[in-house]
């Protein structure tokens, strides 16, 4: 079939730090948020897709995690699927319930993604993250990235903690990115420093962002060092959440009188390949089919949400989806291009750096910044005139891009 498809209703609980609740808890809330929303009771479902990638390692719930969050708030009966793609769960979620509404076997699903990362042993929380990596072969994959980081003609401060030590593994991935970066095209840490100040403004806006204050870029870089050239401001927090997203088939649509609908003009699924940094980027290669999907180009898009676990990672997305030239991601930065009242808007949530990145949530959690802004929702960060959004969704790494990624672009209706 090839009839269009929907979002009608979005949900997501503020991300932060949760003492007193658990992934069912707050996949709950998400879901029901959605729900209304969509003026929509439950049993309007007719399957659903639900992301999570630590509730069994923390909590030993290592199967029919969907099934468990659904039944224990009454939706029972329908097909329940659960996608673990690490850090593109809840972006996965999404395309496959756009497929499954695409391909004619259901008219309305439910995408739901919610995560506990915090937890009282700190170790714990950072040490998971090693995960979404192949461990079978982690140790091979640091040599990598020290072998590759000697390369660089950079001048690294010294007492660089070897990676993993303190913080997540993929701190230091990010961190070799960057320094390739700032090696091959002269790249500086301000204009990182540029790009998470403009994020915690954004988030200083949005009142469902773990962090909410805003950082000057000087204050950026006086940061608790984490992996040169990266400072704690430029990466993402640990932190818990949830978000979800009702997707309906456009015969489900026109019975219904919805002015807030959206279509998902692209929906794109990729896996990472072999390759040594000068080759082409997972990013590119999706983009170029999400764009060929919907029938636009980069210059078409109003705003974006892209995967920003630390600044040098939205740097490297702005450039992959085509909103600047290959190399001058740092100098478009400094355009305020990318800011609130600039050219093109990206992360105007926060991005995962100042929002959080609970990682079974974070995709989604993507989709419900750009439906706001599409829908003209997002208060006092609304991009004037957004028609059309793109979300840019990595998960996990095996060599020197991610594993999995996802790729949506959105139209307002």
């Amino acid at each position: 079939m090839n009839q269009n498809v929907y979002i009608i209703g979005l949900g997501m609980i503020r991300f932060n730090k949760y003492t007193d609740r658990d992934v069912r808890d707050m996949a709950h809330e998400a879901a029901r948020l959605a729900l209304v929303d969509a003026e929509l009771d439950a049993d309007a479902l007719e399957a659903a897709f639900f992301s999570n990638t630590f509730w069994g390692m923390f909590s030993n719930q290592h199967s029919i995690r969907g099934q468990v969050i659904l039944r224990s708030m009454g939706i029972q009966k329908i097909p329940v699927t659960n996608v673990e793609n690490a850090c593109a769960g809840g972006s996965t979620a999404l395309h496959l319930a756009w497929m499954t509404v695409k391909a004619g076997m259901a008219d309305v699903v439910l995408a739901l993604g919610a995560e506990k990362i915090s937890n009282p042993n700190k170790m714990l929380s950072l040490g998971a993250y090693a995960s979404c990596m192949d461990v079978g072969n982690f140790q091979k994959h640091l040599e990598m990235m020290q072998e590759i980081s000697k390369s660089f003609t950079l001048d690294i401060p010294p007492d660089q903690a070897p990676p993993g030590d303190g913080r997540s593994i993929f701190m230091d991935a990010y961190a070799m990115g960057a320094k390739w970066h700032m090696s091959r095209f002269g790249t500086t840490q301000r204009q990182l420093a540029v790009i998470a100040s403009k994020n915690h403004f954004h988030a200083s806006l949005n009142p469902l962002a773990q962090y909410q204050q805003v950082m000057s870029v000087e204050e950026v870089l006086a940061d608790k060092p984490v992996a040169y050239p990266l400072t704690r401001a430029m990466c993402s927090p640990v932190g818990d959440g949830a978000a979800a997203a009702v997707v309906c088939s456009e015969s489900f649509l026109r019975r219904r009188s919805s002015s807030r609908a959206l279509r998902i003009r692209a929906s794109v699924l990729g896996s990472g390949s072999d390759r040594d940094l000068d080759g082409e980027d997972i990013g590119e290669r999706l983009a170029r089919q999400a764009y060929e999907m919907a029938g636009v180009g980069p210059s078409d898009i109003s705003c974006a949400e892209l995967h920003d676990a630390t600044a040098y990672g939205e740097l490297h997305q702005t450039e992959a989806m085509g909103f600047c030239p290959i190399g001058e991601g740092g100098p478009y930065a400094e355009t305020f291009a990318t800011r609130l009242g600039g050219k093109q808007p990206v992360n105007t949530s926060g991005g995962l750096e100042c929002r959080g990145h609970p990682i079974g949530a974070s995709g989604l959690a993507q989709i419900y910044e750009i439906g706001l802004q599409l829908r003209g929702e997002a208060g006092n960060r609304q991009v004037e005139g957004a028609r059309l959004a793109l979300a840019e969704n990595g998960g996990g790494n095996i060599g020197v891009e991610e594993a999995a990624m996802c790729i949506h672009i959105l139209e307002r209706v």
